[in-house]
């Protein structure tokens, strides 16, 4: 903390800024920049002082270096004056802020979620006058407090809280990147610089004087403390650099100086002093994040007499001069001393396990498996608040201090399954592979770690298949008798659920074998799957004979898992985050993934941006596949542009080939024949070399999709049986029970109508319609669409039309009420097709899906209904609409959009998704000339 003066030299323009700020009758916040020692502190104080006398509250917190890697540590300091109000908040924001606290067991919360809920405190919270929020050394913020006080703090125009933070340039932080408001403070000019010293030290000698000068460069706090280092010298003052050599930070050596006088303190006075500095003792403003949560310094006022330490305003506690002192403290401190200070700070933290086990942590040198299971708990904790990458270098340090090798290896193994779904596959390898055990390098842990990495990143499935299946059957030999084993293939619902406790790795290793053999798509892979999980008998969980059933044939195997399902979608906030995920993969394979998409929307940008980057972007394909299949097309366009670049970032090629084979199926819907060629080809190219089938069906997929949008149905039918053969669906071919309309559709019009009848009747007999409700409508829409006897084709589309989840499905239903059209204009005349008609028209448009549209226009022009093509109007878009879809316009992207207005990306994505239909346009590039049409057309 800079000293505080009481009369500030010059930053007359800083303090004109300020106090504008402080005015404003709107929320903003405002981010202070400069070196240490610059008088950031000081403006802080200068700023609080005016929201005091203008009557409003002020609320100050401090980072602290010592508490950087403690989840929510800063935000908690904020906001524990507030915390009692949190019983008028609505049962989200209190869920959410008990669970950042960890007050109560729950999901960690998304930065959004959590970032409302302070919102919402904040301003139900406030008095007659709204809040200041003072943030001193932000860049010592713990990093899921300094993601929701990012948020928070461009969200702020609409609330009337103001949020002040100060942060030094020579720390990155998070609020580098925050896109908030900055007010640079620079050095003092020559003339302030002068008149600061000649206040403070109006008897220097010149010579002295000119040298401070000169060495300060306009940092106030060495114009302050430069004097009294040099007049205190034996020697006198020195003929160069005082505080060290030139080239050194002015900081550095402004904390050498400190050392100086540290060093002349008493050994019991400098050991008070290394308590608190370790503990974060002494934040400015007063007010701990819990009361007797930090270490109380005592018997120190030989350090306040030598310029060290202050006395703090509100409790009366010493308190740290500035940042740059506590730092000389600690680094002066030997590691025995050190240590020792650990060890009477933990004594004070037996209330609290996770400053207690970091404490023990770093007082410990030799292994101890209590300190190492304390760690190993503060760790999860720390996973369950949203802190993973702690959690990992929290579990790896309870390795080093494992006194078993098996202790040893089991926490590596768990540091390395954090860290694999936290985006940082390449760290999980190097954690199993610093295990020492004889072995370890072909442990199960480390063929799981080793397996992850090669699958997301090389989407390697043919050599990690063996290795899985190798290390699986390795624990199944050692393991006790598991029951009798299953049937070859997976287990119904009513399966055995097997033993409460079965070993946490083979666990791990069956789902990571499944996800590898659902990514190969191949059948002599599933089936050695199969029989390999039978073989394990009650080892295998319940959640994984799930997963085997839905990721691996749905016709086979899909029917009954619906409801286990649909129950567990009301348990997902108590998952981890690969386990909702997982789930999802399921649901999509069902087609209840509308039960899932609500719950991954609230948590994937939490996980993107506090550790399991992995799971979130499974999550956000999740999110996009939902999209597609309620009709959302330009969200989806949005999500899965998000999930590409997130998945380009962070070299996850699988991932990044998966989002561009989901584009290049979205592009095809929407008729943007070319980009989904480029697309589908950039992905295949990459997936089928590898044998990813699970890739390639979606590719060929996309192929088909282009082709019928186009009206080429030969082209269509080709792409179509490479799926699958016409009768029948292909053994763990994903993408054949999802293309049954699209081969039936492609070999009715490309002259095959006897085996596109074979193809719907093999889905009826598969007991399709049993399997999910997509599948349900497919089938009957087939069924008449093939149907030769009339009475047989208006029972099935009477099933398809009136299906309780049809309008689940738009698309869908909108091909099947066209050809329903079709039929009733050739069987029953214009009058009684053009209902339906006009219906799949309306759909198609609404969609975007520009072939189709163009289709059934022309279906229902030879009915007698004349072409129309609405001219677009501005007046139909709401204010906010036409400013966004001006910016759309422009260039920017949505996250540039919704920085600019205070929205969130999704927000910004809904708000275009309107504004297409009205006016008549399905892409972005459409933009611009449908607005510009809009001047030209008078307004109603």
């Amino acid at each position: 903390m800079e000293p505080i003066t009481t009369a500030m030299v010059g930053r007359e323009e800083e303090r004109a800024e300020l106090a504008a700020f402080v005015t404003s009758a709107t929320g903003q916040a405002l981010v202070l920049r400069g070196e240490a020692g610059v008088g950031k502190s000081a403006l802080l104080d200068h700023a609080a002082a005016l929201a005091e006398q203008e009557g409003r509250p002020v609320l100050r917190a401090s980072g602290v270096e010592a508490e950087s890697a403690l989840p929510h540590a800063g935000l908690h300091q904020f906001l524990h004056p507030l915390l009692h109000g949190a019983a008028r908040l609505d049962g989200a924001s209190r869920a959410a802020l008990d669970s950042a606290f960890g007050a109560a067991p729950g999901q960690p919360p998304s930065v959004m979620t959590l970032g409302i809920a302070v919102l919402g405190l904040l301003t139900s919270a406030r008095s007659a006058r709204p809040p200041l929020l003072v943030l001193d050394d932000g860049q010592w913020l713990d990093e899921a407090s300094a993601d929701v006080c990012c948020f928070v703090g461009r969200r702020l125009a609409g609330s009337p809280v103001k949020l002040l933070v100060a942060v030094r340039t020579d720390v990155t932080s998070r609020w580098d990147s925050a896109a908030l408001p900055e007010l640079p403070v620079p050095a003092l000019p020559d003339g302030a610089a002068a008149r600061l010293l000649d206040q403070r030290h109006p008897d220097l000698d010149p010579r002295l004087r000119r040298l401070v000068l000169d060495q300060a460069q306009g940092n106030p706090l060495a114009l302050l403390e430069l004097p009294a280092h040099l007049c205190g010298r034996p020697d006198g003052p020195p003929s160069a650099d005082p505080g060290g050599p030139l080239g050194v930070p002015l900081s550095r050596r402004l904390q050498g100086m400190f050392g100086a006088r540290i060093a002349a303190l008493d050994g019991a006075v400098r050991a008070e002093l290394l308590r608190g500095a370790l503990d974060g003792a002494g934040t400015p403003g007063g007010v701990d994040a819990v009361p007797g949560a930090r270490y109380v310094m005592r018997g120190a006022d030989a350090a306040v007499a030598a310029g060290l330490l202050d006395i703090g305003p509100e409790t009366g506690h010493y308190v740290f001069r500035h940042a740059l002192v506590r730092s000389a403290v600690v680094q002066m401190a030997t590691p025995a001393q050190r240590r020792a200070a650990h060890l009477a700070l933990a004594q004070v933290h037996r209330e609290n396990p996770e400053r207690r086990a970091t404490h023990l942590a770093a007082a410990t040198t030799d292994p101890d498996e209590e300190v190492a299971a304390l760690l190993e708990a503060a760790a999860r904790s720390a996973t369950r608040r949203g802190g993973a990458l702690t959690a990992v270098t929290w579990l790896t340090r309870a390795a080093g201090l494992s006194e078993s090798p098996a202790g040893r290896s089991r926490r590596l193994a768990e540091a390395a399954f954090v860290a694999g779904h936290a985006g940082r596959p390449g760290q999980a390898h190097r954690l199993v592979r610093a295990d020492p055990a004889p072995g370890s390098a072909q442990s199960p842990a480390a063929v799981l770690a080793a397996a992850y990495q090669a699958l997301y990143q090389d989407g390697d499935v043919r050599s990690t298949h063996p290795q899985v299946s190798a290390a699986i059957e390795g624990l199944r030999d050692s393991a006790p008798a598991a029951g009798p084993a299953g049937p070859a293939g997976p287990a119904g619902p009513a399966g055995p659920a097997g033993p409460a406790g079965p070993d946490e790795v083979l666990t791990r290793l069956v789902v990571l074998l499944l996800a590898i053999s659902q990514y190969s798509g191949d059948r002599a892979v599933w089936e050695s799957t199969h029989a390999l999980l039978a073989s394990l008998g009650g080892l295998v969980t319940e959640r994984a004979r799930l997963y085997n059933a839905t990721w691996s044939d749905v016709t086979r195997y899909g029917a009954g898992w619906t409801e286990p399902l649909r129950s567990a979608a009301a348990r997902l906030p108590e998952l981890d985050p690969w386990d909702a995920t997982r789930l999802g993969v399921a649901a999509y394979h069902l087609d209840v993934l509308d039960l899932y998409r609500p719950h991954l929307q609230r948590v994937v940008d939490h996980e993107v941006e506090t550790g399991a980057v992995a799971a979130g972007m499974v999550m956000l394909h999740l999110i996009m596949l939902d999209q597609l299949a309620a009709g959302a097309w330009a969200a989806a366009h949005d999500t899965g542009q998000r999930g590409l670049a997130l998945a380009v970032e962070h070299g996850h090629h699988l991932f990044a080939a998966q989002s561009r084979a989901y584009l290049a199926q979205l592009a095809a819907l929407r008729g943007q024949t070319e980009q989904a060629r480029a697309l589908r080809t950039e992905a295949d190219a990459w997936a089928r070399p590898r044998g990813l089938g699970f890739l390639t069906q979606i590719t060929d997929s996309a192929a088909v999709t282009a082709a019928l949008g186009s009206g080429d149905h030969e082209t269509a039918y080709r792409h179509a049986v490479a799926l699958t053969p016409p009768g029948t669906f292909r053994p763990y071919a994903h993408q054949a029970p999802r293309t049954l309309l699209d081969l039936v559709e492609a070999a009715r019009h490309a002259g095959h109508p006897e085996r596109a009848r074979a193809h719907a009747l093999a889905a009826r007999d598969a007991g399709l319609p049993a399997v999910s409700p997509r599948q349900a409508l497919l089938t009957y829409g087939a069924l008449a669409m093939t149907a030769e006897d009339e009475r047989e084709a208006a029972a099935m589309f009477t099933r398809a039309v009136s299906h309780p989840d049809a309008a689940r499905f738009p698309f869908e239903l909108a091909r099947i009420r066209l050809a329903l059209g079709l039929r009733l204009r050739h069987a029953e005349g214009r009058d009684a097709a053009r209902p339906h008609l006009d219906a799949a028209a309306e759909a198609f448009e609404r969609l975007g899906a520009a072939g189709w549209t163009e289709r059934a226009r022309a279906a229902l022009r030879a009915t007698g209904v004349p072409s129309r093509t609405p001219a677009p109007h501005a007046a139909s878009l709401t204010w906010q609409e036409r400013r966004i879809a001006d910016l759309a316009a422009s260039g920017l992207t949505n996250k540039e959009i919704g920085r600019r207005m205070h929205l969130s990306p999704r927000t910004v994505s809904s708000h275009l998704y309107r504004t297409f239909p009205k006016l008549g346009i399905t892409t972005r590039a459409a933009l611009r000339d449908a607005l510009t049409r809009c001047e030209s057309v008078p307004q109603p």
